[in-house]
């Protein structure tokens, strides 16, 4: 059985059957979500976690560490979207951004959750599922709490 692993695990390691757990299992034991500067999978899931609290299945701090602007053209995007009425304008306070970690905590310890998402007041439960092979090549991972 192959395992994916990166770098030094701080916390507990869960194996889990495939993305939608390894996510949904972060979820589950994280208190906020921090996305640092990287490529499509971090995108991902930082997008994930802020659809997630917009259909009020969570209300946990979601923060954007912005180190020298990595990420400036999405949250320009971002504010296009606010602009063209793509995304509710309260909703752009879904997350928080701030260019150094000091900053980024102090927005997180600061954040209200924001609850005027499609689905206000509904109950969301992530479901456990039994391991299962899913998409190209899936094999299991880990994820690190």
């Amino acid at each position: 059985m192959e395992t994916q692993k990166a770098g030094e695990t701080i916390g507990e390691v869960r194996p889990v059957a495939d993305m939608h757990q390894r996510k949904a299992e972060m979820a589950r034991h994280s208190d906020c979500f921090i996305a640092l500067p990287g490529g499509y999978g971090t995108l991902e899931e930082l997008l994930e976690v802020i659809t997630w609290a917009q259909l009020g299945i969570h209300d946990k701090p979601v923060g954007l560490l912005n180190v020298d602007g990595y990420y400036n053209y999405l949250l320009s995007f971002i504010d296009k979207a606010v602009d063209d009425g793509f995304i509710k304008p309260s909703q752009r306070d879904i997350f928080v951004s701030a260019p150094n970690a000091k900053e980024l905590v102090q927005k997180l310890e600061e954040y209200v959750p924001v609850h005027d998402g499609v689905v206000a007041k509904v109950k969301w439960e992530v479901e456990q599922q039994q391991p299962q092979q899913v998409g190209f090549n899936a094999m299991p991972t880990e994820v690190a709490l």
